[in-house]
């Protein structure tokens, strides 16, 4: 017997295997800022574009590829992530990820044309795309799973904090100091999460043999397909709508441009507490939080359809928007990786990542469509309707696919 618990000791000594027990929030804590990194990386273009595109000499619309570049190879990064790097232990993968964040924003800080800046944003796709594939995974192996809602919190707080901070910091140091020294400051960003990863994230062996079958497999079972179905159907109503806030709230509620930006500071606000919020939500059931996210946005759409004309009616219903889409990212991750088989929860987070920009690019095409037929209220009554059928759907359907959490989750796992 005790030779036996010798072994397993030595076995698991070092690795993700002992958070079972013992959280290892440190470990948790590198993956936030390595998030944090990403997306204020991912984020920098749209607060210097119109810098970027005069020094490398070319169109604002020509250098807004950057964005297109960084979501398309994203996606595809996403789903192959954990196919091409299977074998490799995650450590070092996470290490790499984060690296190609840095070397990605010191290439743009020296791009001369836009052959080397979108070079600079395929690489930060890579990243970006493969890092959040893995970290919903990566997060269930260090700590207990009655504590994974709390760490995806965490880790989703730096997805806040870079929607907060990064395009207005990124707007004001490009103003006074160049868009070229803000992406060397990415860099330093990078290199800072980098350093940290490298101190306190343990070995974390690969698990399984993924490949193009276990995508197959995975989007065949009905659970999984419900929670890719519901952030397709929830998450482009939203990004329907909220791409063309702006207009909306300069023709319906006539705000002044300042007053947008206030307005857009409480939006970033409401979903830096609405993140914490669904993760004690998700703590419950995963699936709770996203109908609850999803309902309050339907809520919040309709208020704007019916009370919008009213400048205070319009603001506060902006930063709700916030509050209720902060919950539902961490809502949705965490539903995936308990319904997911844990030996392929990295694959079931490339699906994730695909269905989220599949549903960002059909929101904002099809909401570019309505605002073009119906005005900015056509796209605020489809949220609506998008975002209460992906919460009835949830609702109806959600109790066919029962969550692991608890001893149940901490049982399967061993």
């Amino acid at each position: 017997m005790s030779d036996s618990l010798s072994a397993t000791t030595l076995e698991f000594d070092g690795t993700a295997e002992e958070a079972r027990d013992k959280p290892a929030w440190a470990a948790v804590t590198s993956l936030t800022f390595g998030v944090f990194g990403l997306v204020t990386a991912e984020f920098l273009p749209a607060s210097l574009l119109t810098p970027m595109a005069a020094d490398v000499g070319v169109s604002v619309g020509a250098a807004g590829q950057a964005v297109t570049a960084t979501a398309v190879v994203g996606a595809i990064a996403g789903l192959a992530a954990a196919i091409v790097t299977r074998g490799i232990d995650r450590r070092i993968v996470i290490w790499s990820l984060t690296g190609l964040l840095i070397v990605s924003s010191v290439i743009a800080a020296l791009a001369t044309n836009l052959t080397t800046l979108l070079f600079a944003r395929v690489l930060l796709g890579i990243g970006l795309g493969a890092f959040w594939s893995m970290v919903a995974a990566t997060a269930m192996r260090l700590v207990p799973p009655s504590a994974l809602p709390k760490a995806m919190s965490l880790i989703f707080a730096g997805v806040s904090l870079a929607t907060v901070s990064a395009a207005p910091i990124g707007a004001y140091l490009g103003n006074v100091m160049g868009w070229r020294f803000v992406f060397w400051l990415s860099a330093l960003v990078g290199v800072a999460a980098l350093v940290i990863q490298m101190a306190v994230l343990p070995r974390l062996p690969a698990r399984g043999s993924p490949d193009i079958r276990t995508l197959f497999r995975l989007l065949g079972q009905p659970s999984i397909a419900l929670v890719l179905a519901g952030i397709v159907v929830v998450i482009s109503g939203h990004f329907a709508g909220f791409t063309y806030v702006r207009p909306f709230l300069e023709q319906i509620p006539k705000l002044s441009v300042e007053a947008i930006s206030l307005v857009l500071l409480a939006y970033g606000i409401g979903g830096f507490f609405g993140n914490f919020a669904g993760g004690a939500i998700t703590a419950r059931s995963a699936k709770a939080s996203v109908i609850f996210g999803a309902f309050m946005l339907a809520l919040v759409s309709m208020s704007l359809l019916f009370v919008g004309t009213s400048p205070i009616a319009s603001a506060v219903a902006v930063g709700l928007w916030g509050f209720a889409f902060g919950a539902l990212p961490v809502g949705f991750q965490t539903w995936l990786v308990r319904v997911a088989p844990e030996d392929e929860a990295e694959s079931a987070g490339g699906l994730i990542v695909a269905a989220f920009q599949i549903a960002i690019a059909s929101g904002a095409v099809f909401g570019g469509l309505l605002v073009d037929g119906f005005g900015t209220l056509g796209v605020i009554a489809y949220a609506m309707v998008a975002t209460l059928v992906g919460g009835l759907g949830v609702l109806l359907l959600g109790s066919r696919s029962p969550e692991r959490v608890g001893a149940g989750a901490a049982a399967h796992a061993l």
